[in-house]
């Protein structure tokens, strides 16, 4: 069978599935008030207004009941009535009304299994029968149509596949992904901390986390000033008049906060750090002898989420972009563009993602600029892509609002993607702002600006780290890579030694010298994700070795000292994602 079509049908399936369910909780929920039931990716979910907060057991109730529903191979029967009958059905149910009130037809279908009949132009299964292998997965609250001023209803999800190996397959791979979620990862490791006191969404650093954080941008600055890039710094604030004549006030204002008075000015928190490059780069004039200009900084910026999308480190308010922002001249945007994929692309392979998938996203609906411009930008990112041969997909109208970009997708150890870089284009602003350059002829002409990241954000990009490898860092991203473990009192002055010699190579090192049994210390130590555990007794102290452990459980052995410092050195230097 075609892919598109098995597609297709695991779509019927999994939206009759959701109608099932909605059947099923009205059977055990009398005066339930319905929202709105769709398939989505791997499964489907349908939204309540129910007389009490749901709990895992009625789970398993619903799903009893959706069982005896699909046994019981209930057709699903197609009705064409007019808007009046259809408000007339669905008297009792207010976002059914709200829905069917705004469509623009005078005919309204509806579908009927059984007694239960529900708003949906389908298409659905020809009987309930057809749907296999599924599961009520959770329960969210959900806010109607998405809007934090509406009703807040209770989502049920749930997932469907056409058999129950692929059903256990999924289930297994989301019990794995529970266990590598960074929420629960970024608390048991000691990483990172939200508030709801200090504000949602807003993300608080422990010593390890940002430590691991450091690292990366470390890394992130040699290589940005190997590659010819200058780092930069920016205010977190600036006036409103700034952000409209740019655009952002009129095409990006949803995700802009309210500003603040300031000796009778309004400024906001910046939402971006490309206004403040710009404004560094017309502090001169500048010659086309000096161009390419690149300025980079790790620039932390502020846009409002919806407190229901926040998501750990993946999706917040405050979070710090790798940016850099490139000024060329028009022959120079492809061979810059270039650059930036190629460094892109190292960037993940030395973080250890060797998979990605690239989208290049169009022009949205609105957005600032001639379609001519628009078109050159776009043809310049094609062009780039295709001198890579470089695989990618187009993403229509998802360009930002001044060019369009190229998003590069990361895929982690459970086959998800995470966005990470971005590419774009922008002729747009340079003219908004007049952003020139004195070209060879003695005229000014107008600046191309690159807007890029080449790790996303830090947050989400720390999101991604942890997830990946699940917890269990590279040892050069590890934040102690080493735990010394004296078995004795009179093992611990050996034990420092150790971690001394082990400092003075660069190496994180930390002497467990707690009161507490050896097994109990390595155990500790392989929950907090260590890379290596040295342990030390009367036979290492006498000889000036180390009993070396890994955090797999694997027990290599006695140990000379300077070989294993030798082995950890090699394994940092090397960057290595694959091996301790």
């Amino acid at each position: 069978m075609p892919q598109e079509e098995k597609e297709a049908r695991l779509e019927r399936m999994r939206h009759s599935a959701a109608h099932v369910m909605a059947e099923a909780v009205q059977s055990l929920f009398p005066g339930v008030k319905f929202g709105i039931g769709p398939a989505i990716e791997d499964g489907f979910y349908y939204d309540f207004e129910l007389p009490r907060a749901l709990v895992p057991d009625d789970l398993v109730a619903i799903e009893a009941k959706m069982k005896e529903i699909i046994a019981a191979n209930v057709p699903f029967i197609r009705e064409e009535v007019s808007k009046e009958e259809a408000l007339g059905r669905f008297s009792g149910q207010p976002y059914k009304i709200e829905l069917i009130e705004e469509l623009p037809d005078e005919t309204v279908t509806i579908y009927r299994q059984g007694s239960f009949v529900d708003l949906c132009r389908g298409p659905h299964v020809k009987a309930s029968g057809e749907i296999k292998a599924f599961k009520l997965t959770g329960i969210a609250g959900a806010y109607w149509r998405g809007d934090e001023k509406r009703p807040m209803l209770q989502r049920i999800y749930g997932v469907a596949f056409e058999s129950a190996t692929e059903l256990e397959d999924y289930l297994a791979r989301l019990d794995e992904a529970s266990r590598r979620d960074h929420r629960k990862l970024g608390r048991e490791l000691d990483l990172f901390s939200l508030h709801e006191e200090a504000g949602p969404g807003l993300v608080h650093w422990h010593p390890k986390g940002a430590l691991v954080r450091q690292i990366i941008e470390d890394f992130w600055k040699e290589e940005h000033r190997k590659r010819g890039y200058e780092i930069v710094y920016t205010p977190h604030i600036a006036k409103v008049n700034l952000w409209k004549t740019s655009g952002h006030w009129d095409f990006y204002r949803e995700n802009l906060y309210s500003p603040m008075d300031i000796e009778g000015q309004e400024y906001i928190i910046k939402p971006m750090n490309c206004l403040g490059h710009i404004l560094i780069y017309k502090t001169q004039l500048r010659s086309y002898r000096n161009l390419p200009l690149r300025y980079a900084e790790l620039g932390t910026v502020y846009r409002y989420e919806r407190s229901g999308v926040l998501h750990g480190l993946a999706r917040v308010r405050g979070f710090t972009q790798d940016d850099a922002h490139i000024f060329c001249r028009p022959d120079q945007l492809e061979a810059e563009t270039m650059e930036v994929v190629q460094l892109a692309r190292f960037m993940m392979n030395t973080f250890g993602f060797q998979e990605y998938e690239l989208l290049l996203s169009t022009r949205p609906e609105k957005y600032a600029g001639t379609v001519e411009v628009w078109e050159n930008a776009t043809k310049a990112l094609k062009s780039v892509l295709e001198r890579l041969e470089l695989d990618y997909a187009i993403d229509p109208g998802e360009g930002v609002f001044y060019g369009p970009k190229i998003d590069i997708k990361l895929k982690d150890a459970l086959g998800r993607l995470w966005q990470g870089p971005t590419i774009q284009v922008d002729f747009n602003l340079p003219q908004r702002f007049d952003v020139n350059y004195v070209g060879e002829d003695g005229l000014e002409h107008q600046v191309v600006m690159v807007h890029r990241t080449v790790l996303g954000s830090m947050e989400r990009f720390m999101a991604c780290l942890v997830e990946h490898y699940g917890g269990a860092f590279p040892v050069w991203l590890a934040p102690v890579q080493v735990v010394i473990i004296p078995i004795a009192d009179r093992h611990v002055a050996y034990a420092r030694e150790v971690a001394d010699q082990l400092k003075e190579h660069g190496i994180r090192v930390q002497v467990d010298d707690r009161s507490e049994r050896m097994n109990s210390k390595i155990r500790d130590a392989q929950l907090q994700k260590v890379p290596y555990m040295c342990i030390a007794g009367d036979k290492e102290v006498a000889a000036g070795r180390i009993s070396l452990r890994l955090r797999s459980g694997e027990d290599l052995g006695s140990v000379p000292l300077l070989q294993f410092k030798d082995r950890v050195k090699s394994v940092i230097e090397a960057k290595a994602t694959d091996r301790l």
